[in-house]
């Protein structure tokens, strides 16, 4: 199940690391605006990791109320392609965890979560101890500053986000990310910052990628 942001890709990394073969990356996103819920991200970029990490893209549009359907269909059809399992992001929200566990049970798929447990701050330095990259595209005013957005996560925003109350990881939806390098992919991503704007009580960024940077 791949976001685009910083959980999924280390969970990919370390999914890969264990043996699996990771054979699809599955991406859920709202069918009227194009973009990852919250993470904001626009289908293009996805499109573009999916690319530099050299994993078929499956893209589901749907709306908030055809989600559970559109999910249920979607692992069905893998199942049918040969699909044996589900890898997922997922650090300590169990309620998020069992409501998916339940569908991937249902379809009769092994539900695999390589982070699960584990301290976020110990996470989010690994990410960065490995070369990982991403860019803050979603943040909740309420819990963050909106001068955090189109912050590159790294060493620097180690740092300072332990200074914060929040969840290192921004596991509870403080923030969400775009991961443009790292060893998840064969070559980092050239992104550019575009559009701020302003989604109730989120502001978000749009990034553009333009190419993969080359070797």
């Amino acid at each position: 199940m791949w976001s685009g942001g910083k959980d999924s890709a280390l969970a990919l990394w370390r999914a890969r690391r264990s043996g699996l073969r990771v054979a699809w990356l599955v991406n859920v996103h709202d069918r009227a605006t194009g973009r990852v819920r919250f993470h904001a991200t626009p289908t293009s970029a996805i499109a573009r990791q999916a690319e530099a990490a050299g994993v078929p893209l499956v893209s589901v549009a749907t709306e908030w109320e055809t989600y559970d359907a559109s999910l249920r269909d979607t692992f069905a059809t893998l199942v049918r392609q040969g699909c044996r399992g589900v890898v997922f992001g997922d650090i300590h929200l169990a309620d998020v965890r069992g409501w998916y566990e339940e569908r991937t049970g249902a379809a009769g798929l092994e539900h695999v979560e390589p982070l699960w447990g584990e301290a976020p701050s110990a996470l989010l330095s690994e990410f960065v101890a490995i070369g990982g990259r991403a860019v803050l595209t979603c943040v909740e005013t309420a819990k963050l500053d909106a001068s955090w957005l189109g912050r590159v996560i790294d060493a620097e925003f180690v740092r300072d986000v332990a200074a914060t109350n929040i969840d290192p990881c921004g596991e509870n939806g403080e923030y969400h990310s775009f991961a443009f390098g790292g060893p998840f992919f064969a070559r980092p991503l050239a992104w550019r910052a575009g559009e701020r704007r302003v989604d109730g009580r989120f502001a978000q960024l749009d990034v553009t990628i333009d190419a993969l940077v080359p070797r």
